[in-house]
């Protein structure tokens, strides 16, 4: 059982990695295109390479483990940009937000076998 857990943690915990590693890869190399994205969704344009900073520093928090208290703020940090991402989508109605329904999905999870998987560990 535990093993199971730590398969389930750890296969949603690299797809929200690959997710977010292709995400920063287009607010950096693929920057007009983003831009007009964050134009249409009404979100100012200097958000993009902070945004893209705080996804590579939340990556790290979460898979180096190194402090509890990082993992839980980057898990926070992920979960309100997808769900803002989401409710931004449906407001200008572009059909694009089942990427991050899919992300929001992938991140509870995440976040829910994390507590499961290793709390076990330190009992």
């Amino acid at each position: 059982m535990k093993k199971r857990r730590k398969i389930i943690y750890w296969t949603s915990t690299l797809a929200i990695t690959a997710l977010m590693l292709m995400s920063v890869s287009m607010y950096l190399f693929n920057h007009e295109e983003i831009r007009a994205a964050f134009t249409n969704l009404g979100y100012p344009t200097y958000l993009i390479y902070p945004l893209a900073v705080a996804k590579i520093l939340g990556l790290i928090a979460i898979l180096t483990d190194k402090s509890k208290m990082l993992k839980e703020w980057a898990y926070a940090g992920f979960f309100f940009d997808f769900i803002l991402a989401f409710f931004a989508h449906i407001m200008v109605a572009d059909g694009q937000y089942p990427g991050a329904l899919v992300a929001t999905i992938l991140l509870i999870i995440s976040y829910v076998y994390d507590k499961r998987a290793f709390s076990e560990d330190t009992k």
